[in-house]
């Protein structure tokens, strides 16, 4: 959409405060967010930048349960490595705050009560599971017991995480509560819902055909939830931590952390800007735009934007550039795992080396599919692009400079052709670079950036100022001044990728007074101008030192196989006869689709020789319907059939679960007849 706006605000996901920023991250949301925060900066653009640290649910309680702090001390740990690491690396957010503080409660409380008193929810009724020795109800993830679908004796009440099938607490066997280790009993509790298919029409309308320059991998979530029908969203919960439901009857009851954390956005907003926060949530020439990784598409696209209709007085989010998911050498990231480079731990092993980070994460951004993060690219880049692209001519540029005018700006005398084309060739520079930052390609931009220093490099190269200085003066002055116009130019174009390389060289050039609306001139410098000493910008990184990051995460994959091992011991022996029940089938795929409002479950229908079965599997967040169509997979035939979902189940497809938790479906390795037993 082409609408002018006065004004930016730019929010950036909340980290969820029970561990500290990695990798990740910064690649999905942190590091583009910011670039195009500092860039609309640079043009003088009215920007306000909101970032904090989400600090309620679930995960938060049971971690300060397990290591015997309140919840409180684990954000308040959690919440300070965080904002620090963001500080030291260059993220220029206007505010980092966090969702436990005072206004925040009073901000979400205040949101939650204008819907409920515009008679914005619904109100239910059901049951849930009570803790009795705890006198607490329980959420979802308080609750162990035995899968039904695998007999796993440690599922929790929301997901078997050894089979991967989506759970209700109550079709756990044998359900504890992990709170107290009691048996729970039903209670019944009440809660309210948010009515998103209330929403649905105008949600439609508002995504599918209002916004469909909004990227693929957005755009395309998005419609597959409205095309399979929203439903209403608990926005209420049973938990001691969180923002208490402000009305009567709601004792020990939170809002849901999915509801109250995006309020935190226009909380952080209040308490930067009291007095005139209104403009920019409220004022239709306020451009807001969502920097989020995948898995926060829906929350941002779908529900926090019927939050805001719902009250009726907010703008709603212009777009939302969402990233797909970075995985580390070859793995997914995993925080539980340890699989993970850690922003602080990386600023201790590497001072000083911020901008190397931001340029691989960006050269290398998920933008539009899973992308991976290695060591040795990280080397290259650095070695290959840094040090000898961009480092390289800045400091021959330099270091000419001083050795034949004593570090002074000479004069261009006459401008040969090669010259004209060379000044050409990056003065659409400006452009080319503004076209991607403002439809969120920033790896496009990178390249732009980098391509000015290759422009450099090639102008140094081809024209030699080493050697005609030994007989033409002149001529070396004319190349001079034009490869330090250059240099100029990099400073302002790498400001918004590289600010602290961007520093560095303005230092350099002694030239601090650089505007983005200069980019593209040759007049940066003027005749005279004093340069400072020459430094190098980047050094090259030894293969010792990335051996040594290499060897950290192979130490923690064989500390992660041990626990795993540990974890998943053999179980007792059986005899042959019970082994022998299990009536174990190959079968073939005729159709799989996903099951509606069940993110985590695919439907098969299954050739198996005997006439055919339906199979529920909780696979959906390891492939894809389209992945397994037409392939042969193991399945045990004689399990007893199991409604879910109003489906009945026959039978249970075999999958193995990797040391990540991610699961490979088994399939025989040549092509079998439907039916034939395994054995």
């Amino acid at each position: 959409m082409n609408k002018t706006f006065k004004r930016t605000l730019i929010t950036s996901a909340l980290p969820y405060a029970n561990g500290p920023v990695h990798i990740g991250h910064l690649a999905g949301v942190y590091v583009p967010a910011d670039i195009y925060a500092r860039y609309l900066r640079l043009k003088g653009e009215e920007v306000l930048f909101i970032g904090g640290s989400d600090e309620h649910g679930v995960p938060i309680a049971l971690k300060a349960k397990a290591e015997g702090l309140t919840p409180q001390e684990i954000v308040d740990r959690y919440h300070y490595i965080i904002k620090k690491s963001f500080e030291d690396f260059g993220i220029t957010f206007d505010i980092y705050s966090r969702t436990s503080s005072a206004i925040h409660k009073e901000t979400a409380a205040g949101f939650f009560r204008k819907l409920y008193d515009k008679g914005e929810f619904l109100e239910k009724t059901s049951e849930q599971y009570y803790d009795e020795e705890a006198g607490q109800f329980l959420a979802d993830r308080y609750i162990t017991g035995k899968c039904p679908h695998c007999g796993n004796e440690k599922a929790y009440g929301d997901q078997c995480e050894a089979c991967g099938t989506s759970l209700s607490p109550l079709d756990l066997i044998n359900p504890k509560s992990a709170v107290s280790g009691s048996v729970p009993v039903l209670r019944e509790t009440k809660h309210w819902f948010l009515p998103l298919d209330k929403h649905e029409a105008w949600l439609k309308k508002w995504i599918l055909e209002d916004h469909k320059e909004w990227k693929s991998n957005v755009y395309g979530q998005c419609k597959s939830w409205l095309d399979m029908g929203l439903q209403p969203r608990a926005v209420s919960r049973d938990l001691d931590w969180g923002v208490p439901v402000p009305i009567e009857g709601a004792a020990g009851k939170v809002l849901y952390v999915w509801f109250d954390a995006p309020v935190g956005y226009i909380s952080n907003t209040i308490e930067y800007s009291p007095d005139d926060w209104e403009k920019w949530w409220k004022d239709p020439e306020t451009k807001l735009i969502h920097f989020i990784g995948k898995d926060n598409i829906v929350f941002h696209c779908i529900v926090f934007p019927a939050m805001l209709k719902a009250d009726g007085t907010y703008i709603l989010p212009e777009n939302v550039p969402a990233n797909e998911f970075l995985n580390l050498e070859g793995d997914k990231i995993s925080t539980s795992r340890n699989w993970a480079v850690w922003l602080h731990e990386y600023l201790e092993n590497f001072p000083g080396k911020q901008d190397i980070l931001r340029y691989v994460l960006t050269a290398n951004a998920p933008e539009t599919k899973d992308n991976d993060f290695t060591w040795k690219d990280f080397q290259a880049r650095n070695n290959n692009e840094l040090v000898a692209i961009l480092g390289n001519f800045v400091n021959r540029a330099m270091v000419l400079t001083h050795k034949y005018f004593d570090g002074k700006i000479p004069a261009i005398s006459e401008l040969t052709d090669y010259d004209k084309e060379t000044l050409a060739e990056f003065a659409h520079v400006k452009e080319e670079v503004e076209n991607y930052l403002t439809v969120f390609r920033f790896r496009d931009a990178l390249k732009e950036a980098m391509n000015l220093a290759r422009i450099g490099n090639k102008y140094l190269a081809d024209t030699e100022p080493w050697k005609t200085a030994k007989n033409d003066l002149a001529r070396t002055a004319t190349i001079l001044n034009i490869s330090m116009q250059i240099t100029a130019n990099l400073a302002i174009v790498f400001e918004p990728f590289l600010p602290f390389t961007s520093a560095k060289i303005k230092k350099l050039i002694n030239q601090e007074n650089l505007k983005w609306a200069d980019l593209g001139s040759i007049l940066l410098l003027e005749n005279g101008h004093v340069l400072h000493t020459p430094e190098l910008l980047f050094e090259k990184i030894d293969d010792e030192v990335i051996q040594e990051q290499v060897q950290k995460l192979e130490d923690t994959k064989k500390t992660n196989e041990l626990k795993e091992n540990k974890a998943n011991p053999q179980r007792p022996n059986v005899s042959f006869d019970d082994f022998s029940k299990l009536d174990i089938r190959t079968g073939k795929v005729l159709e799989c689709t996903k099951v509606p409002k069940a993110d985590k479950l695919l439907q098969f229908k299954i050739d198996d020789g005997l006439g055919g079965r339906t199979i529920l599997s909780g696979i959906a967040a390891h492939y894809k319907p389209e992945d397994l169509t037409g392939k042969n997979v193991c399945f045990i035939a004689n399990l007893e059939p199991r409604k879910i979902k109003g489906i009945v189940s026959q039978g249970m497809i075999l999958s193995a679960e990797n040391a990540d938790g991610s699961l490979s479906v088994i399939m025989p390795e040549k092509e079998v007849k439907p039916g034939s037993e395994v054995k």
